[in-house]
């Protein structure tokens, strides 16, 4: 039996009106939501087309759900060890079994969903799902932990603009744009638990550099698919663009600054994190209103 069920095995009476709570909050419902916004976003404003839409995101949608799933129910030993807060596998709130489960019940429409959007589109994102199912079965432990995110990321644009009619390719800039957001997202999703990790024996890439070292990384790739973005579509900025690749610079700037020394103060690493975030969101929004041109 597995250790994670055992502290609930003698108090059997509260734990089925807790399952479907504990289901829903396995798979990482914040990160779902997120990602799957982004891509109904980008398949709005890419093209026409509300059946196209729609299955670009059921496509997106249950494939986030079968790695989050994935990632509790792989992960419940080792979250029960080290005694993680909001984790319901963890704690017994939901059974490893029925999260596996539900997380290949997921990877099954995922599939179909795909591949209903086209070969090519069903290819991409499938090859993304599969890095992300990687990163949770034995990546997140190595150097490469990035990789996953990277091609996760960018497989959303090729998902996007395979699924046009015509399936065409979507452009560079979409796909790199995409891939350093990735990476940026790996980062800031490890950061807050680098120790915790390091402790039960986790040690990816944002795990081997430390904290105060993923902190200053943490800019690098966010400003990076900023000028991307604004380079990228016309090789030659606008005034508008020039203000947002500026004020992303200035960001990043601050971030380093911020994050300088060892151990930088709380209300220092909050502001660093703020930083972190209006440059992602200026990135998101720009890789949107881009959508016209990403293929």
């Amino acid at each position: 039996m597995d250790t994670t069920e055992r502290p609930r095995s003698h108090a059997p009476g509260p734990r089925p009106p807790l399952r479907p709570a504990g289901l829903v909050l396995s798979c990482h419902p914040g990160p779902v939501a997120a990602v799957t916004v982004l891509a109904v976003a980008l398949a709005v404003s890419s093209g026409p087309g509300g059946g196209r839409r729609a299955l670009v995101a059921g496509a997106v949608l249950t494939g986030q759900l079968s790695v989050g799933w994935c990632n509790d129910a792989f992960d419940a030993r080792r979250d029960a060890e080290a005694a993680r807060p909001g984790k319901p596998v963890a704690r017994g709130a939901v059974r490893p079994g029925v999260v596996w489960g539900a997380a290949f019940t997921a990877l099954f429409l995922c599939v179909v969903l795909s591949f209903a959007c086209g070969g090519a589109a069903g290819a991409a994102h499938l090859t993304g799902v599969a890095a992300a199912w990687a990163y949770n079965l034995r990546l997140k432990e190595t150097v490469l932990s990035w990789l996953p995110y990277a091609i996760g990321f960018g497989s959303l644009p090729c998902l996007v603009a395979l699924s046009l009619p015509g399936n065409p390719w979507p452009a560079w800039w979409a796909v790199a744009a995409g891939a350093l957001l990735g990476v940026a997202a790996h980062l800031a999703d490890v950061l807050p638990d680098i120790e915790a990790d390091l402790r039960a024996g986790v040690r990816g890439l944002p795990q081997r550099l430390g904290p105060a070292r993923t902190r200053l990384l943490l800019p690098l790739p966010l400003v990076a698919s900023t000028a991307v973005l604004v380079m990228g579509p016309t090789g030659v900025p606008g005034g508008r663009d020039v203000v947002v690749l500026s004020g992303g610079t200035l960001c990043a700037v601050a971030v380093a600054t911020a994050c300088a020394g060892p151990r930088p103060a709380r209300a220092w690493r909050k502001a660093a994190l703020a930083g972190a975030v209006a440059v992602a969101a200026a990135d998101v929004a720009l890789l949107v209103t881009r959508g016209p041109g990403i293929a």
